[in-house]
């Protein structure tokens, strides 16, 4: 999203990293060349796209994949996904901690959108035999147990944390003899970021957890993108259960055709990002369509909402565009006109405008409009009254950071962090996902918009305080509009970096049991489950966007778009894979 203010700084320091699309082949490539201005940061340079018209047409390297070879993987692909729904669905495998295991499994390696009736179907089996047991839970072992509670948390289903007091000694901490179960504690921990406040059982098991095997996992599943840590899972999974062959097999194919179409999509972006003509109208803006486009990648992981993740990107790319017209860009009575037009949301209002905001204000409500559109053709209702007032919310929360800016004036942590929430973007992307994917329609307007403003506001808060957090290494962000933890210092003489920071972390893991709270409440009606899915992947994108190293440079985004779009050594050693590689 767009409160990433330090990449619009033209005094920042250039990424090392933008993408080229070979003007040869329409083949996309990342190019480890510095670009010449930090607007340029994620760019994608002019070169000759492939046919967008052919969505189920695979490209690679610029070039339609042969039609046998193209007829073996899915046939093979079709084969592997058989045999683990039949493995799912085996009467072996039901009531069993194998069948979690294998849930597990598929979830981390990100194939889980494949098998949604069947892992609902098992999880619910889980759920009703735990239930009517006479013993409870008492047959569990901690990792059992710890896996049992994480997924059906996960899944909407009714879990007390107190069912770990069973591995608590009699003077109420966790045994000691725990301390040797090194799988349980791995477990135990991942479990503990299900958490929700007040849980204080779950925040000992975190405590305890971390202080024994914390360090091999500094990215918890809960909060890590599936796609991104698919990889290292692969190589660790061991065959001991009979279907770990196959189902590395399935996820290879799987990410290859995830990575096809994500390509596809980039190009499409690419091209409507320059017809556009915005990057040469506002020539000081960003130009990063790779970087707005990976927020919609991360989020939206199932390869077949291709035309969601594309909507949804035209609208991140409006949220760092309009953020850099507030910083960039005209005087404050300026930016004044411009607020009242976006809420008048007449092309009439193009008059009233100076001519370098005339054409951000037409291809916002081109934009807008046509997605409207598109949602009406395919639900039946136009949300544009809910997408205009987003966009109406947003500009206010920009003058209002720009009127601070102008006048000197540092607010209150409380008042900047209210504003901030909205200045992040999150309430535009969420309310545009929301209507995108049918939430409305699905569940016959059970679900309002106003139902999600809690997720929303955690996700919020979540990427502005880390936004902030990964921006002040000297104690200053460089965008124009300050950071919590400059309001916070100002409010508290005396306080250290180091202690504010430690503040930050603490509301930030806060956030973070607010938001597993709302998506467990919304997840026990299955209708939301890919909204809250989308949003929480959202909140897991956060980190790699805001990581930035001493130079700062996003080392670990770099990495997560290479793993995900260009890198093959995930599909070596398949037959058919390297003969498409070389195809």
């Amino acid at each position: 999203m767009a409160v990433d203010n330090s990449s619009s700084s033209l005094t920042s320091p250039p990424s090392n990293i933008h993408i080229e699309i070979n003007a040869d082949n329409g083949d996309i490539r990342p190019s480890l060349v510095a670009c010449r201005t930090a607007s340029q940061k994620w760019c994608i340079l002019e070169g000759t796209y492939s046919d967008p018209s052919k969505p189920h047409q695979m490209i690679l390297n610029g070039q339609s994949i042969k039609s046998k070879l193209q007829d073996e993987l899915f046939n093979e692909y079709e084969q592997k996904l058989e045999d683990i729904r039949e493995l799912l669905n085996s009467e072996d495998l039901q009531n069993q901690i194998g069948s979690l295991l294998l849930v597990d499994a598929i979830q981390r390696l990100g194939v889980d959108y494949r098998f949604q009736e069947e892992i609902e179907a098992i999880i619910r089996r889980h759920y009703v035999a735990a239930n009517t047991c006479v013993d409870g839970y008492t047959y569990y072992t901690l990792h059992d147990l710890s896996l049992f509670f994480r997924l059906l948390r996960q899944h909407g289903f009714c879990i007390s944390a107190d069912i770990f007091n069973n591995f608590k000694s009699k003077d109420g901490t966790f045994e000691g003899k725990l301390k040797q179960d090194i799988r349980g504690l791995m477990e135990l921990y991942e479990a503990a970021q299900l958490g929700i406040e007040g849980e204080d059982i779950l925040d000992e098991a975190a405590k305890f957890s971390s202080q024994i095997v914390g360090n091999r996992l500094k990215h918890p599943y809960h909060k890590s993108i599936a796609r991104f840590t698919a990889k290292k899972y692969i190589r660790d999974l061991q065959d001991t259960n009979g279907w770990e062959k196959t189902l590395k097999e399935l996820a290879k194919m799987d990410y290859y055709v995830a990575k096809i179409s994500h390509q596809h999509e980039l190009i499409q972006i690419s091209k409507w990002w320059k017809d556009l003509g915005l990057a040469e109208e506002l020539k000081q803006a960003r130009n990063q369509p790779l970087k707005w486009y990976t927020w919609s990648m991360a989020s939206l992981s199932d390869p077949s909402m291709s035309e969601q993740r594309l909507e949804l990107t035209k609208s991140i790319t409006f949220v760092y565009i309009i953020d850099d017209i507030f910083d960039l860009y005209g005087t404050p009575e300026e930016l004044c006109v411009f607020t009242q037009a976006v809420k008048r949301w007449d092309y009439a209002a193009i008059d009233m405008l100076p001519k370098s905001l005339k054409m951000c204000y037409k291809a916002l409500l081109d934009t807008t409009n046509e997605i409207g559109s598109k949602i009406f053709e395919k639900y039946g209702y136009n949300p544009i009254n809910s997408l205009k007032s987003t966009w109406a919310s947003l500009c206010d929360a920009f003058l209002v950071e720009a009127k601070w800016f102008h006048i000197g004036h540092l607010p209150i942590s409380n008042e900047y962090l209210e504003n901030g929430k909205v200045s992040s973007g999150v309430h535009v992307v969420l309310v545009h996902l929301f209507f995108l994917l049918g939430i409305n329609g699905k569940m016959g307007g059970a679900f309002q918009v106003d139902d999600i403003s809690e997720l929303i506001s955690s996700v919020a808060v979540i990427l502005r305080l880390w936004d902030d957090f990964g921006s002040a290494k000297d104690e200053q962000q460089d965008g124009n509009d300050g950071s919590y933890i400059e309001c916070y210092m100002k409010e508290n003489p005396g306080s250290t970096v180091e202690n504010v920071r430690e503040h930050v972390v603490d509301m930030i893991s806060s956030e973070w049991k607010n938001l597993n709270k709302e998506c467990f409440r919304l997840n026990q009606n299955s209708s939301m489950s890919s909204f809250t899915k989308a949003s929480i992947n959202l909140a897991r994108m956060v980190p790699l966007m805001y990581s930035y190293d001493d130079n700062q440079q996003l080392p670990v985004l770099e990495e997560y778009i290479n793993s995900t779009l260009f890198d093959d050594t995930f599909l070596e050693h398949h037959p058919i894979l390297d003969q498409e590689q070389r195809a």
